[in-house]
């Protein structure tokens, strides 16, 4: 709720357009950097307006105020945005739209029934046999397509791997620690909406300031310093959470949102640049809106994830229990951070960039 306004998940499109007119790889990653920050100031803005929103109004306000922006972003599109098209237009590959979207479906829902019904239930184990045939499904199908959706082709590039899989982790971590830390402050605090959408700015702020100076570390050629920072702070600020309690001071939890703001403005401009090395500029572009779909898939797994592994404690929010009951997610996003700084380091090594030099 607390993140309905100006706080939306990275966009594909969006991302599709800035690789495809900033070619150069230095003035892309600043471009990147820029757009970070863009979303930063989003962030900022987003959790004390929807905060204000709900409270002054209701919370269908929220997606109502949706209306004029999105009508904004229209014109704006169809003023400033070049016009771009593909050499040869794909075609349309509803078979595996089907399979991701069952994938993803029973994936989600199966780790999120699981907490309830238990994981060696029979239909949880169904639900993940049907998310794991589903994705075999997808693999065979592609490999197999003239024209596929998803050029399994990208997947040689360890880069580019690295990117997709980066992109899910810190994700997963983000919307988890988002998720978490909107009931924590609401239900567990008791804190108004509005101010608990304050609360959150260190968040923002940080993302606001890193992401231009991630764009020009990466655009420098450091693209590991900026994913190991990332991956770092993430960590840091997770294993600070790891002792959040009903009582825990509102400094102690300044420093963490604000490490974790750090953590997630340095990874952005290196996981697209990460993901697009190597590419021809013909792929380029494709290669960008899969690593970004991979930050949609991981913050809908994050939540998931969260609100499984909290487990009871999510349904008494309210209750003295619920700020411990956390714990467990927050060292799963300390291990996430963790693996974005061992992938960083694999990724940007010389053996990842022959990968990604064949692809050329």
């Amino acid at each position: 709720m607390l993140q309905a306004v100006g706080g939306s998940m990275m966009n594909p499109v969006a991302m599709s357009i800035i690789v495809n007119v900033f070619t150069d790889p230095k003035e892309r990653a600043r471009a990147i950097g820029i757009w970070g920050a863009v979303f930063g100031v989003s962030m900022a803005a987003g959790p004390p307006l929807g905060g204000l929103l709900v409270e002054w109004a209701s919370w269908r306000a929220i997606f109502w105020v949706n209306i004029p922006l999105g009508l904004l972003a229209i014109f704006l599109t169809r003023q400033l945005v070049p016009e771009s098209r593909a050499e040869s237009p794909r075609r349309f590959d509803p078979v595996a739209q089907i399979l991701v979207f069952v994938a993803l479906l029973a994936l989600t829902a199966t780790v999120i029934e699981g907490r309830r019904v238990g994981f060696s239930s029979p239909i949880i184990e169904a639900g993940f046999a049907v998310a794991l045939a589903s994705v075999v499904a997808l693999v065979a199908w592609e490999a197999r397509h003239p024209e596929p959706m998803l050029d399994l082709r990208f997947f040689k590039s360890a880069p580019f791997s690295a990117a997709t899989l980066i992109a899910v982790l810190a994700f997963a971590a983000f919307s988890g620690f988002l998720f978490l830390n909107s009931l924590y402050l609401q239900e567990g605090r008791g804190m108004h909406a509005s101010s608990a959408g304050v609360a959150t700015l260190p968040v923002a702020v940080a993302l606001m300031v890193c992401s231009p100076l991630s764009g020009r570390l990466v655009g420098a050629g450091h693209a590991r310093v900026a994913l190991v920072i990332s991956g770092a702070a993430i960590t840091l600020s997770a294993v600070l959470l790891t002792r959040l309690t009903e009582h825990t001071p509102m400094t102690y939890l300044v420093v963490a949102y604000a490490v974790f703001g750090i953590g997630l403005g340095m990874v952005n401009a290196p996981i697209t640049n990460t993901a697009v090395s190597g590419m021809p500029r013909s792929r380029a572009a494709l290669a960008a809106a899969v690593a970004t779909t991979s930050r949609q898939v991981g913050a809908s797994l994050g939540v998931a994830l969260a609100g499984s592994f909290a487990g009871a404690g999510i349904d008494t929010a309210h209750g003295p229990g619920f700020a411990e009951s956390t714990h467990v997610v927050y060292w799963t996003i300390a291990g996430f951070g963790a693996a974005i700084v061992c992938l960083g380091i694999a990724s940007t090594g010389a053996y990842a960039k022959a990968t990604a030099a064949q692809q050329t």
